[in-house]
């Protein structure tokens, strides 16, 4: 009788252990999937449909920019449809919150849209990221489009389950074409299918080593401002791309330290600089290079760290396929990203 109820007690541990082991099993599938599997949009075609919209800044006599987007678009064979609210004006937006996620959610929304592209930058992405609902989206993924203050739309882009393209916007459409030609001819190898890969110039204060893992990231100040909500990043696993415009080098320090300590670079895998331009000058210098200032803030950690990715605020501001998995060397002459096909 004794060993029967030890039997009993026995096989009902077993089964809770077996059943929690199960259990751990299934939620970690489920991270792996979330996480390693972003759902790539369909690639364009000819005949596809592109809608311009402005989830932020005010556009200022910017109409030439967008007739120059537009007629591109159309040279590659796409057709264009313009946000209603497009030219809007609402103080430093281009149009009321309310008005610019309308454009943004209509475009989202439709099945006949494959891609959406960002007119301009500036500020007020974070002020729609709330309002919008990805319930269509994901019955019909697209290619949404941008840098700088789009890095917004493309960490919820990231944590919905997409992938996006971080590359040049409407405005970024110089009156010579062949000024941004490496932009635009990467911007459409990437929507149509071909992503580029990029030899980088070298750096002695490239840190050496192979990587691989998914590419997130984009402008380090909006980074910084998503720490601690839902649209912050798990750079787990991860390869983190930064670039940043007009801000102090105190500053940058001061959001490296700040992200250090939240643990966005406990577990990375790797990092890629891309330009640090127009780099403010304080009373009180600080005293070294904007590459030795990333080294000294990261120096504790072991990953790669590859400088001169040609991506930013620049003329030359290569496409970047966000929440695709690349490989990364780093060596003092040159580093390699290559994205997986």
């Amino acid at each position: 009788m004794i060993l029967k109820k030890h039997f009993v007690f026995f096989f009902i541990i077993l089964l809770l252990v077996v059943n929690t082991d199960i259990s751990a099993q299934s939620e970690s599938d489920n991270t792996i999937d979330m996480t390693s599997n972003l759902i790539q949009p369909p690639y364009l075609k000819a005949g596809d449909t592109v809608a311009i919209v402005a989830p932020s800044g005010i556009l200022k006599n910017n109409e030439d920019e967008v007739q120059k987007a537009t007629m591109l678009l159309q040279n590659w064979g796409l057709h264009v449809v313009i946000g209603k609210h497009l030219y809007n004006k609402a103080d430093h937006f281009a149009g009321t919150d309310d008005e610019r996620c309308e454009d943004l959610q209509n475009a989202m929304d439709d099945p006949k849209i494959s891609a959406i592209w960002c007119a301009k930058g500036g500020y007020g992405t974070v002020r729609v990221l709330d309002k919008l609902n990805y319930t269509k989206f994901k019955e019909n993924p697209k290619w949404i489009i941008g840098y700088s203050d789009i890095t917004a739309l493309h960490n919820q882009l990231h944590n919905e389950g997409f992938q996006s393209l971080h590359a040049l916007m409407c405005i970024s459409l110089t009156k010579d074409l062949n000024e941004v030609k490496n932009a635009i001819d990467t911007f459409k190898s990437a929507i149509f299918g071909n992503p580029t890969d990029y030899t980088l110039e070298g750096s002695n204060f490239n840190k050496i080593g192979e990587t691989s893992g998914e590419l997130v990231g984009g402008n380090l100040t909006v980074l910084h401002t998503m720490l601690g909500s839902e649209t912050s990043l798990d750079t787990s696993g991860k390869i983190l791309f930064i670039e940043e415009i007009g801000e102090y080098k105190y500053h940058i320090d001061r959001m490296l330290q700040s992200m250090k300590r939240a643990g966005y670079f406990d577990n990375l895998n790797g990092l890629v600089v891309g330009n640090m331009s127009k780099m403010r000058k304080n009373t009180t210098l600080w005293g070294t290079s904007i590459e030795q200032l990333i080294i000294d803030a990261l120096k504790e950690y072991d990953f790669p760290i590859a400088f001169n990715m040609p991506a930013g605020h620049e003329k030359d501001n290569r496409a970047l396929v966000l929440g695709r998995t690349i490989d990364l060397k780093v060596s003092k002459t040159e580093s390699s990203i290559n994205f997986n096909k």
